[in-house]
């Protein structure tokens, strides 16, 4: 499989529909998460946590990959998240309501496997958009 497609896959299949038990097939066992500069071994473990948690607070979270670029071992992908807000997430309490998310995430792929793995949604956008938190000045 080709890298972008690997990507897609994983986001679109795996996370989506929450194939833990494939997980090892697409995250090697030393993946990485880079925030800025810096970088945290999370393994596969910690990805398959991560996953955990975010169905925990939308168990039926979807991704939709709609733009993905590739150069050398890099994949960068734009995404629609999509889930109905039904677990607490940091400290707001479910709303029952259906969330859609932007955001985009920079995979690096070595082997067949995304060895690391960087990213940004943009929660709180949706979140004062769907009225979840409420801006002081309104």
């Amino acid at each position: 499989m080709e890298r972008k497609e690997l990507v897609k896959y994983f986001y679109e299949e795996v996370f989506s529909q929450n194939l833990i038990e494939n997980l090892h097939h697409y995250i090697a066992e030393g993946c990485t998460y880079r925030i800025g500069e810096k970088i945290y071994d999370i393994g596969l473990e910690g990805m398959k946590q991560h996953i955990v948690e975010v169905k925990k607070t939308y168990p039926d979270f979807k991704i939709r990959v709609i733009n993905q670029y590739g150069e050398n071992d890099y994949v960068i992908t734009e995404i629609i998240a999509e889930g109905t807000h039904l677990g607490e997430f940091l400290g707001i309490k479910p709303t029952g309501k259906k969330l859609t998310f932007t955001g985009v995430d920079i995979d690096k792929i070595k082997d067949s496997k995304i060895v690391e793995h960087a990213g940004a949604i943009n929660t709180f956008e949706t979140f004062i958009q769907e009225g979840v938190i409420k801006p002081h000045n309104e």
